[in-house]
């Protein structure tokens, strides 16, 4: 059990990362440049979230599973597919927020002084927009944790995840559907353990909102 919470965790931090890194990027270039650029990216962001993400996930980890097993191991292979797919299906939505951000911060006073002392945009994205836009994107990434362990749980639980011998949580909950009249309680484990972790993480998130919150800061002091 414990052994399938990490590899849960695990893919959920790594496809987090892949989102984050993917989806600030897109939504840094669209906000920092805008016109034709921000609009052209954006509607790129636009086509993947109007596509359905886990029949979308379903169909390529069947058609590329097999291929990448037997490339990289039955682990390893699984594993990269899994957190590409999940982490290549999530990063809209931080796009968007970091678009929106540089969106607002490339007006503020401090960039506009460093623009006027002859910031290139390169430094002014790198010293002054991005190190004031992360703090939406950690809350999102910590929230991406939590939606990545169910959709690897739902694959699992669907036949099309981990192979059998690497017990991950949704793993253990398809094994368990089959004797669910002698034994319900192979099915409860895992399944509270996906519950809690996912609570726990969104509890997290909204801590982390809370703590990164400008305006809360402010009020306090």
């Amino acid at each position: 059990m414990l052994y399938g919470g990490r590899i849960s965790l695990a893919v959920g931090v790594v496809a987090m990362l892949i989102s984050i890194t993917i989806g600030t990027g897109v939504g840094a270039v669209a906000g920092q440049l805008g016109g034709a650029t921000d609009h052209t990216l954006m509607r790129i962001t636009d086509l993947f979230l109007s596509l359905p993400q886990l029949p979308l996930l379903l169909l390529v980890v069947y058609l590329f599973r097999d291929m990448l097993k037997k490339m990289l191991g039955p682990e390893a292979g699984v594993f990269i597919l899994i957190v590409a797919v999940i982490g290549g299906l999530r990063w809209m939505p931080v796009a968007r927020l970091v678009r929106a951000q540089f969106l607002s911060l490339r007006e503020k006073e401090f960039v506009e002084a460093a623009r006027g002392l002859g910031a290139s945009p390169l430094r002014q994205v790198i010293r002054h927009i991005l190190p004031n836009a992360v703090g939406p994107v950690i809350v999102a990434g910590s929230l991406d944790v939590a939606a990545a362990i169910i959709a690897e749980s739902s694959l699992s639980f669907l036949g099309l995840g981990f192979p059998p011998d690497i017990p991950t949580w949704g793993r253990i909950l398809y094994d368990a559907k089959d004797n669910l009249d002698f034994a319900p309680h192979w099915a409860l484990f895992p399944g509270t353990a996906i519950f809690l972790t996912v609570l726990s993480i969104n509890y997290i998130g909204d801590g982390l909102r809370d703590a990164l919150d400008p305006r809360k800061v402010l009020g306090a002091k």
